[in-house]
């Protein structure tokens, strides 16, 4: 999949965006209050702070400010240290998202980045496609939804990524999106491309069963969630991974 990228510059930052997307990409794209006033903005919960869903000129797209997590989140709240725009936290996910679809994995398409100086600061957000009709994983798990074979799509996909060098930063089953038709991996914040290699590899499946323990997939017995969810998936997994 082909991207015309174009960058932006002024006082206040930067945008990266997709031009065959939109052929102009300003800040108002980035300001909730822009796409409330023209009725345009649905607030969702997720992530950090939540995001919203706002319906742009490119069709409805998913906003999401960045904000930082755990006890660093009090100093630090949605600023990040400034060292290079190439570095930011929107600029990376956006080009690793755009190598993503390149690649013809199953990920968001994304439509534009941004970020604002604050000194040695700065702040940022990130505009991607909306997948519609999807559920997370933990919602699925959450409705009894989740059965073995679900468990093995999820493993099919996790080794699409893995099989490709895509690691993602924070494997849990509020990133892993299902849909009628397929299934989605999202929040690449932080993720990188590395040398495919069984240490990263394995340590990302292990993030994504502790997420699945800590929601209750477990609850019927660990021995019941080993054979009926865990197992199959990595037998996909691993049948996907090495065909």
């Amino acid at each position: 999949m082909m991207m015309q990228e174009r960058t932006h510059h002024d006082a206040e930052g930067a945008i990266l965006f997709d031009a065959d997307v939109s052929p102009q990409v300003g800040h108002d794209w980035f300001a909730p209050d822009y796409w409330r006033g023209r009725g345009a903005l649905r607030p969702q919960a997720g992530g950090r702070g939540g995001v919203a869903i706002v319906a742009t000129p490119a069709g409805e797209c998913v906003l999401r400010h960045y904000r930082r997590g755990g006890l660093v989140a009090a100093l630090m709240g949605d600023r990040y240290l400034w060292t290079g725009a190439g570095r930011t936290r929107p600029f990376a996910e956006f080009r690793l998202l755009a190598e993503i679809g390149r690649l013809e994995l199953p990920g968001p398409a994304v439509v534009a980045a941004r970020y604002r100086r604050h000194g040695l600061f700065y702040s940022a957000d990130l505009i991607t496609r909306r997948i519609a009709n999807a559920q997370t994983l933990a919602e699925c798990l959450a409705t009894g939804r989740l059965d073995g074979e679900l468990a093995e799509e999820v493993g099919a996909l996790v080794a699409r990524f893995h099989r490709a060098g895509v690691w993602h930063a924070d494997l849990n089953a509020h990133n892993v999106l299902v849909t009628p038709g397929a299934l989605y991996l999202i929040d690449f914040d932080r993720g990188r491309l590395r040398i495919p290699a069984a240490g990263w590899q394995q340590a990302n499946l292990q993030r994504l069963r502790r997420s699945l323990l800590k929601l209750g997939a477990a609850a019927a017995g660990e021995a019941v969630f080993e054979e009926n969810i865990w197992q199959p998936l990595l037998y996909r997994y691993g049948r996907t991974l090495n065909p």
